[in-house]
């Protein structure tokens, strides 16, 4: 896990990109290593799970402004191996930040908010992914299977992080709150401020023999296919959403989505616009067979005798030079006319 890959780097970006960019960017990888465009090719099935991790965290703000603080300490709970989370909600979840906090802190409120809301259930994230269909498919729907990592409860403690047959033990510095509270004396009067417990990293428990599975996170990470139907009719880019198939929720919490975004191959002659579906055939000109034959010869040297290009094969002479003889002909045999009335 110490080896692993940047996520701007995945998906060949700069860490200043925009949303847009980085939807960009993962679309394209995405059909350039989707597993149905190469079959059989274990590095582009890798590379692809790779991007859809990259893309999962970068595409959530919350996530992305993590794991540019932090790195992958900040959105994966197995990174570094530390075995009570670090010091970031026990590696999932994040940093909880609350105006009231803040606002407690500095008029004496006190930091009951913070414990109530880090030890209150909380909504699992969601995962993100994406599927390439035929256009066939997008049109008549049906069910396809997606390949995603999602965070669930270990099975081992189940999700207490204490190994079997042991419980953890209650923090007695912050009483189980997981924060603690200082004074501060001021000319402006007591100053009153929270911060995590450092005795048990804001957990508000300490474990002493942590799970060997999940070392003390209760949380695993695991590979899983789901199912999915695909409704007919549906447009590039849409997303579908897979309700309870997302991450695990955190104290108890609901677990989160499925985020699957369709990606539709382009067909060889359909097109979709709108609601409306486009057919491009080509169309070749072809002539009767006998369509020669029904034109005679003398049609045929009547119009190749109307362009200024045209010789005739017989004289060899251009149209301008024929008309010039007409003339003269026409000329000699006026004079020989008027010649003949004198007589």
């Amino acid at each position: 896990m110490a080896d692993k890959k940047d996520y701007y780097e995945s998906l060949g970006l700069n860490k200043d990109a925009s949303d847009e960019e980085i939807k960009k960017a993962f679309r394209q990888q995405a059909k350039k290593f989707h597993p149905d465009v190469n079959p059989g090719n274990s590095r582009a099935e890798a590379r692809f799970k790779e991007i859809n991790e990259a893309y999962e965290v970068l595409s959530d703000s919350e996530k992305k402004a993590r794991y540019d603080q932090f790195g992958h300490a900040g959105v994966d709970p197995n990174f570094g191996g530390s075995p009570f989370g670090g010091g970031f909600g026990g590696g999932f979840g994040g940093i909880d930040f609350d105006l009231s906090d803040i606002f407690g802190s500095i008029f004496g409120g006190g930091g009951g908010s913070t414990s109530r809301s880090r030890n209150a259930p909380r909504k699992g994230e969601r995962v993100r992914t994406s599927l390439l269909i035929s256009f066939e498919e997008a049109a008549f729907g049906c069910e396809k299977e997606v390949s995603i990592q999602r965070i669930e409860v270990c099975d081992d403690c189940s999700g207490s992080g204490c190994k079997k047959g042991t419980t953890a033990e209650k923090c007695s510095d912050c009483g189980g709150r997981g924060v603690v509270t200082t004074q501060q004396r001021t000319p402006f009067g007591v100053m009153q401020s929270t911060a995590d417990c450092p005795k048990c990293n804001g957990r508000g428990k300490i474990i002493h023999q942590p799970c060997e599975k999940c070392k003390g996170l209760g949380m695993v990470r695991r590979n899983r296919t789901i199912n999915v139907n695909i409704p007919g009719g549906i447009d590039n880019g849409q997303t579908i959403s897979v309700r309870g198939q997302g991450n695990a929720g955190v104290n108890g919490g609901e677990t989160g989505d499925l985020f699957v975004t369709i990606s539709i191959r382009q067909h060889e002659f359909f097109e979709r616009e709108g609601t409306a579906v486009l057919l491009s055939l080509p169309v070749t000109q072809q002539r009767h067979p006998e369509h020669k034959r029904l034109r005679t010869r003398r049609s045929i040297y009547n119009r190749k005798r109307s362009s200024p290009f045209f010789t005739d094969k017989r004289t060899k002479r251009t149209p301008d030079k024929i008309r010039r003889s007409r003339r003269r002909r026409n000329r000699s045999k006026e004079k020989e006319k008027t010649v003949n009335t004198e007589e």
